[in-house]
């Protein structure tokens, strides 16, 4: 698979060096205050299903959909359902997270008719309060596994590097496309209804070929998935996150000798529903810090805290644990000299930023823009605890006093700015941070 591209325009000349450690001061450096972590920063914190909501800051929404809302036919596709979903959620600025899936208890079939049609074998089911509504279909049926690769190609073709979306989980497999049919996978005295080996690394190639810019997610972590471009959802996060019994989540990423992937992969998922009513009241246990502390979750879906919403001092609990999720960017030193801009960044939070989204410098006049210019630095090289100098030449700056301020430019057009933890974000310009003074 190809490396994801920056997409951003080379219009500056630009030099990146990474530091292993803290620089040490050289003339010119000019140190930025810090300031608060915002409360809610593009593709990270706590998200909610689909809808608007005013009572929890948030940048991301999540929903599922059926494979047979867009898949009509062997390889026919009505993608209005998903661009409905996705547009409804831009207008909001939020970026989407969303799943595909065949068999969801407790709602009607996601199977398309044609499959239906054609014969395929499905197993009518009760767990779950299901009561025989969806079916759980045979997935190493060569008519599904044929009907997967055409979906998988062209889900990729039309939206991989779509800006609307911040994330895309594999899904398709298993109740609630969470690749496991548990409890009707092949303990004694069960029979096994997932997918043959083979046929989920047909499905997780098939998702690795298609897609090169858009984060893609999985649910479990494996030998057949560590060496593929794509990271994980712990969708039982803290109720079985920590290493313990062999299968918890941690157990399984160090299994898997991936429990460094989050550096390269994000790492996200869902808060276990039942804790999330109680968790950050004191009403139930589990080791929050602990689990964000080992995984390096960078968002969580938690639509408690949406509806009904938190409270009092839950809420304020419950706000921290959403930013300590993900990253923290900081700029702590600037440096500006003639036509030349450096900064030094650092990363307080727990994970990198997940794209190499446009940064660009601008020089403000009697308060517009005089020119801008986008760099070529990547923010995802900017891991926790190892800072990154960044410099580039401002070409074409006219003479006189500016103000110089950068941003990061999300690339849904109205999506909600990346805001910095310094003193100086918005200072200057609302959704820029303000670097200093040139002559």
């Amino acid at each position: 698979m190809v490396l994801r591209p920056a997409r951003m325009l080379m219009a500056a000349l630009v030099t990146a060096v990474l530091l292993t450690a803290p620089a040490q001061a050289h003339p010119g450096w000019r140190p930025l205050a810090a300031g608060q972590e915002p409360a809610a920063n593009p593709l990270k914190g706590f998200i909610p299903y689909a809808d608007a909501y005013a009572t929890f800051p948030h940048s991301m929404e999540w929903f599922y959909l059926p494979l047979n809302a867009v898949m009509t036919g062997p390889h026919r596709f009505d993608w209005r359902a998903l661009d409905e979903g996705l547009d409804a959620i831009a207008a909001r600025g939020h970026q989407t997270a969303f799943r595909f899936y065949l068999d969801y208890p407790a709602r009607p079939s996601g199977i398309p008719q044609f499959l239906l049609d054609q014969g395929l074998l499905t197993r009518p089911y009760d767990d779950f309060g299901n009561a025989g509504l969806s079916v759980s279909p045979d997935y190493d049926d060569p008519r599904l596994v044929a009907a997967l690769d055409a979906f998988i190609a062209a889900l990729g073709r039309r939206y991989d590097g779509d800006p609307r979306i911040g994330f895309v989980q594999l899904g398709l497999l298993g109740f609630w496309g969470e690749w496991h049919t548990w409890p009707h996978n092949g303990d004694p005295g069960t029979e096994n209804w997932f997918a043959s080996p083979a046929q989920q690394q047909r499905v997780l190639r098939a998702y690795d070929a298609a897609f090169d810019e858009t984060r893609l997610m999985v649910r479990y972590p494996g030998a057949d998935n560590a060496a593929l471009d794509m990271g994980y959802h712990d969708d039982s996060f803290v109720f079985s996150t920590l290493p313990g019994p062999g299968w918890h989540f941690m157990d399984l990423m160090n299994q898997a000798g991936t429990a460094d992937k989050w550096k390269t992969d994000t790492v996200a998922g869902e808060l276990r529903p039942e804790l999330q009513g109680c968790l950050f009241s004191g009403g139930c246990e589990g080791d929050f810090a602990g689990s964000v502390a080992q995984t390096h979750a960078t968002w969580l879906l938690n639509h408690y805290a949406f509806s009904p919403g938190y409270t009092g001092a839950a809420y304020d609990t419950a706000l921290a644990a959403a930013k300590s999720l993900g990253y923290s960017l900081r700029v702590t030193e600037a440096r500006i000299g003639g036509s030349e801009v450096s900064v030094r960044i650092a990363n307080d939070g727990v994970a990198p930023f997940a794209y190499d989204w446009p940064v660009e410098v601008a020089a403000v006049r009697n308060g517009r823009i005089a020119r801008t210019w986008t760099t070529s630095w990547k923010l995802t090289r900017v891991l926790p605890g190892a800072p990154v100098e960044l410099s580039t030449r401002l070409h074409g700056l006219k003479k006189g006093d500016h103000t110089l301020v950068m941003r990061v430019a999300n690339p849904l057009r109205n999506g909600l700015p990346l805001r910095f933890a310094n003193a100086g974000q918005d200072a200057t310009l609302d959704g820029w941070l303000t670097l200093g003074r040139t002559h």
